[in-house]
């Protein structure tokens, strides 16, 4: 059980799929950060002086009444950019890749079947043995005088 474990996490998927989880939380914690500290004042800034931002305050005086409109449109802005990043830097590659691959698997000759390259190596082993061509009935009384008609 536990060499299965073992050749489970050190398969080469298993491995990439947990650099990407490393990779991609880290990559989230860059946007995050762009989106909450550049454009959440930016969307923020255009509300007035006294509003403690793009919001609405549902009971004045309690701060956990306050409906934040920019923090909610920051989000938004934080996935589209990350979507964007995934789609771009590995979903099209790899759609790209799957094509010229496809491609190129439709251009090469299709390859003769287990059975194709038996009946062939039959053939002409059968046409060593009596000198003539395979594929015609034999005639002959089985004394190796046998040909093909």
């Amino acid at each position: 059980m536990i060499k299965g474990f073992k050749d489970f996490i050190l398969r080469g998927n298993v491995v990439d799929l947990a650099v990407a989880v490393v990779v991609g939380a880290a990559f989230t914690a860059i946007v995050t950060a762009f989106t909450k500290s550049l454009i959440e004042p930016l969307i923020n800034a255009v509300t007035p002086v006294a509003s403690p931002g793009l919001g609405i305050q549902l009971v004045e005086g309690k701060e956990n009444t306050y409906i934040d409109l920019a923090a909610v449109i920051t989000a938004a802005i934080n996935f589209l950019i990350v979507a964007a990043v995934v789609y771009f830097v590995i979903v099209l590659p790899l759609n790209t890749i799957k094509a010229r691959r496809k491609r190129g698997e439709e251009d090469g000759p299709a390859e003769p079947t287990d059975v194709e390259l038996l009946v062939q190596i039959r053939d002409l082993l059968a046409e060593d043995r009596h000198g003539v061509p395979a594929g015609r009935p034999v005639i002959g009384d089985g004394r190796g005088d046998e040909r093909r008609v």
